[in-house]
């Protein structure tokens, strides 16, 4: 006996799963690709202090 709303809920569930991790990706390339900008800006900064 098939059970079709077990079905829709696990897949609910499959695709939830997925959205969140996707997000969870997006979130931490972000955070990376700012967290390179921000070191690369500080590093410019102390190259431009030392040679003044």
């Amino acid at each position: 006996m098939d059970f079709p709303i077990l079905n829709v809920l696990a897949l609910v569930a499959l695709g939830m799963l997925v959205v969140v991790s996707g997000g969870i990706v997006y979130l931490t390339t972000i955070e990376w690709r700012d967290r390179r900008r921000v070191d690369r800006e500080q590093r410019e900064a102390k190259r431009k202090r030392r040679k003044k």
